[in-house]
């Protein structure tokens, strides 16, 4: 298993991993799948200090992790959100304990204070692993997203670092 920077090529594998949960799971609030022309967009724009990480084996991703801005105001610069991915046929290998370690460290060499995450609440194996490495609940929002006919709770987590 390979741990390394996303590069352009590894847009359309990212996108399909996404686009699953989209259309099956709410561990995502987008609804509709997203276009590969929006993913391009989306990679070419990140900034060193807001990587996207993949995990490789064999030559193919099965899995990604992304440190974003949290929010757009200047005194929130020194905190990030991250996002993890694991292709749905690559549960429980690991994968995302290794994403999300790079994550961390990169956040740390970036010189973030602070990761939040967020997870809908039916998301025990995301939230278990976020607290695992050191994440601790900081908040619970009820029915704050409605998707596949149901109202889902979303959970953020912290990770000071």
């Amino acid at each position: 298993m390979e741990i390394r920077l996303a590069t352009d090529t590894d847009a359309d594998a990212i996108n399909d991993i996404y686009n699953h949960y989209v259309r099956t799971s709410p561990c995502t609030f987008h609804t509709d799948p997203l276009p590969f022309s929006e993913r391009v967009a989306w990679l070419a724009n990140r900034s060193d200090q807001h990587p996207v990480v993949v995990a490789e084996e064999g030559g193919v991703v099965v899995g990604w992790a992304s440190l974003g801005v949290y929010r757009e105001r200047p005194a929130y610069g020194n905190t990030a959100e991250s996002s993890v991915y694991i292709h749905h046929g690559h549960h429980r290998k690991g994968i995302g304990r290794l994403l999300m370690a790079e994550i961390i460290r990169l956040a740390r060499e970036a010189g973030f204070h602070t990761i939040l995450a967020g997870a809908t609440s039916s998301q025990v194996g995301s939230i278990r692993l976020h607290e695992e490495l050191g994440f601790a609940k900081v908040a619970h929002f009820r029915e704050v997203g409605h998707k596949f006919g149901e109202w889902h709770d979303v959970v953020f987590l912290q990770v000071m670092i």
